[in-house]
């Protein structure tokens, strides 16, 4: 079956980096289009960043673009979401998914805060 598993969330002060990982599992990750999103306190999810399943276009949310870096690495079915001068607004839970909502891990918790 299909398994998305995110890791590398963690606590970081504001102005520090992370790079999460998604481990996918259960379909052939080169077909598809993958995306991450994230859940920040009391809002709905909201797309961060996505990119095509060639990795060749990337694309970002206003509060990512120049900060967060999408990428993926198609032989080993990994999806990456390196994350720089991070925010205590950036706080919450980071999700991977396949496609647009077709699958979505577990998420990784991300805590920005000095």
């Amino acid at each position: 079956q299909v398994q998305l598993v995110e890791s590398g969330g963690g606590l970081v002060q504001p102005g520090g980096s992370l790079n999460l990982s998604c481990a996918a599992s259960g379909f052939t990750f080169s077909y598809y289009f993958m995306r991450w999103v994230r859940q920040v306190s009391g809002k709905e999810v909201e797309w961060v960043a996505s990119i095509n399943s060639h990795g060749t276009q990337r694309d970002y949310a206003p509060a990512a673009e120049g900060r967060f870096t999408i990428s993926r690495d198609n032989a080993k079915n990994t999806l990456y979401l390196q994350m720089d001068s991070l925010a205590p607004e950036d706080t919450g839970v980071y999700y991977c998914e396949r496609g647009v909502g077709l699958s979505r891990g577990q998420g990784t918790r991300v805590t920005v805060s000095s």
